[in-house]
C-alpha cells in the first residue's frame, strides 16, 4: 500500500468518525429538545465535536436559573441526564456513546476549577516531594485533573472504588 493510499484511508476514517459524532449530536439534541419541552424549560442547544466525542450544550438566553434545575447539586442531575442522553443515542445507533453534555456552562466552569486544582496539587507535590490525595470525584472530574497534572509535568493515578474514586498526584 502506498503512503498516499494510507493517508486517504485515514482521512476517510476521520470523515466517517466526524459524521458519526455529528449524528450522535443530532440525536442527542432531538432527545434533549423533547426533554426541555416536557419540562417546559427554555434553552438553546449547541452541538460540537471535541476531543473525538460529541459535545452538546444547553444554553439559556435568560438568567439560566431554570436550567440550574437540570444541573442539580454538584452536577448530579446533569450526570444523570448525560447518561440518559447517551442511552437515547445508543438506542438509535446501536453504538456506545461518549457524548459530553453541558448545561448552563456548568461543566465548562467546573473544568476551569478542576484544572486549577490539578495545577495547585502538582505544585504542592513538586515542592514537598510527597504524593497528594484529592477528594473523590466523578470520572469527568478525574480526567480533567489528570490532564492538568500531566500538563504540569507530573503524573497521577486514580485509586479507590466508585463513587469514592479519587486522584493521587505523584512526584516525578
Amino acid at each position: 500500500m502506498t503512503e498516499g493510499t494510507t493517508s486517504a484511508a485515514a482521512e476517510g476514517a476521520d470523515t466517517d468518525t466526524l459524521s458519526r459524532l455529528e449524528q450522535e449530536g443530532e440525536i442527542a439534541a432531538d432527545y434533549l429538545e423533547g426533554l426541555l419541552d416536557i419540562a417546559d424549560l427554555d434553552g438553546d442547544i449547541d452541538m460540537d465535536v471535541e476531543a473525538d466525542r460529541a459535545a452538546v450544550s444547553i444554553i439559556s438566553d435568560s438568567s439560566g436559573r431554570d436550567l440550574q434545575k437540570l444541573v442539580g447539586r454538584d452536577g448530579e442531575v446533569l450526570e444523570a441526564l448525560q447518561e440518559l442522553t447517551r442511552l437515547a443515542v445508543h438506542r438509535e445507533t446501536g453504538d456506545r456513546s461518549r457524548l459530553m453534555l453541558d448545561i448552563a456552562g456548568y461543566r465548562a466552569k467546573k473544568r476551569t476549577e478542576l484544572s486549577e486544582l490539578g495545577a495547585k496539587a502538582a505544585a504542592e507535590v513538586r515542592s514537598s516531594g510527597e504524593p497528594v490525595k484529592l477528594n473523590p470525584m466523578t470520572p469527568f472530574e478525574r480526567k480533567v485533573v489528570h490532564d492538568a497534572v500531566k500538563s504540569a509535568g507530573l503524573r497521577s493515578e486514580s485509586e479507590g472504588e466508585e463513587p469514592q474514586r479519587f486522584v493521587v498526584v505523584l512526584p516525578a
